[in-house]
């Protein structure tokens, strides 16, 4: 979905949000230092596979997701990272790794990690590694309707 798709997409439903454009930043704390925003405010959307279903997960830039914690959560057999050339495809018109957390969208389940919803807003990759979207997490969660979970721990790296 690029910007533009999003943008009507959040238009239509009279969602307040902001364009936030920023140098090319291709890792989550990359974009957030670019961008001058703290790694927990920033939302990362990961690309899992849960027994062999493919889902996204979205988290704070500065978590890392706890496999066994989300596998435990889920109550599956397997949660595994999913590979590029296996989700590419599904979202061919956002830059790989910049797809926003709008899964819903996609006929994909969303996660999102009970760690992102202590801030009032959410921002997001819009679908390229230059433009974040904010929006507050309120909107987001109505317009997704994500399942929240803990399975994140914090980076300390």
């Amino acid at each position: 979905m690029p910007i533009r798709k999003l943008k009507e997409f959040l238009d239509e439903r009279h969602i307040k949000y902001v364009t936030i454009r920023h140098s090319s930043a291709y890792t989550a704390q990359q974009i957030a230092a670019s961008a001058h925003i703290p790694g927990k405010m920033l939302a990362k959307t990961v690309m899992i596979r849960v027994d062999g279903r493919m889902c996204m997960a979205v988290l704070p830039a500065s978590y890392l997701i706890d496999f066994d914690l989300l596998k435990k959560m889920l109550g599956c057999k397997k949660v595994e990272l999913a590979h590029e050339q296996d989700f590419k495809d599904i979202f061919p018109q956002c830059e790989v790794g910049a797809m926003p957390p709008f899964g819903n969208l996609y006929g994909l389940e969303v996660y999102v990690a009970e760690s992102l919803i202590e801030d009032d807003d959410i921002v997001f990759n819009a679908g390229t590694h230059t433009e974040l979207i904010m929006l507050s997490y309120e909107d987001f969660h109505n317009l997704v309707e994500p399942i929240t979970l803990k399975f994140t721990h914090k980076s300390y790296a």
